[in-house]
């Protein structure tokens, strides 16, 4: 199995980074976070990768760090996620907002991934449940509110990773319209 690549950013696509590997040219599909944080082209860089063999296709999975893959190799065991439905949920929810959604039973969260049906949703709950065995304490799972207002950024343009930082930067007394949310992770994006 190939557990991770080095090597040069040869071309970055739409949801596919090439990497310039020994003068090997190897496609690796990548979720939004990893694309947008992927380096320019000519630059190295470092994916760790799940490989998967089928009988039409060989095909890598790249991650930015270690937790990322093990959470796609998690949802590849629930019955109807495939590798695509398994890359766009780690395109839409950090592996935290995934934990949170398990631990908090709120398959609502996970149907927000275009693709995943409310059926899906509580397969995925109930199949993470046991495996993701995190104190319910040390986590922050976003209200539904600031799901909301994630989903209102990510559509402005702002990747996850910049919008789960504005959503952080709202002051906790805000009450729970979503638009003066909104306001307030805007101006994460004015500050000096």
């Amino acid at each position: 199995m190939i557990t991770f690549l080095r090597g040069l950013v040869h071309h970055r696509g739409e949801a596919e980074i090439v990497l310039d590997i020994g003068g090997v040219g190897l496609s690796v599909a990548v979720p939004k976070p990893v694309l947008e944080d992927a380096p320019a082209v000519g630059q190295p860089m470092f994916l760790h990768t799940y490989f998967v063999v089928r009988d039409d296709s060989l095909n890598l999975y790249g991650f930015s760090t270690a937790e990322q893959r093990e959470f796609f190799e998690l949802l590849l065991q629930v019955n109807g996620v495939g590798p695509k439905l398994g890359i766009a949920v780690l395109s839409h929810l950090s592996p935290d907002m995934i934990r949170n959604a398990v631990a908090k039973d709120q398959p609502e969260v996970l149907t927000r991934v275009p693709g995943v049906g409310k059926k899906t949703a509580q397969r995925m709950i109930f199949h993470l449940k046991d495996r993701l065995a995190v104190p319910l304490e040390e986590i922050g799972l976003p209200s539904e509110a600031d799901t909301e207002v994630l989903s209102v950024l990510t559509a402005l343009g702002y990747s996850l990773t910049e919008a789960q930082a504005a959503v952080q930067f709202i002051p906790e007394d805000t009450p729970d319209d979503i638009e003066r949310r909104v306001k307030f992770a805007l101006k994460y994006f004015a500050r000096p």
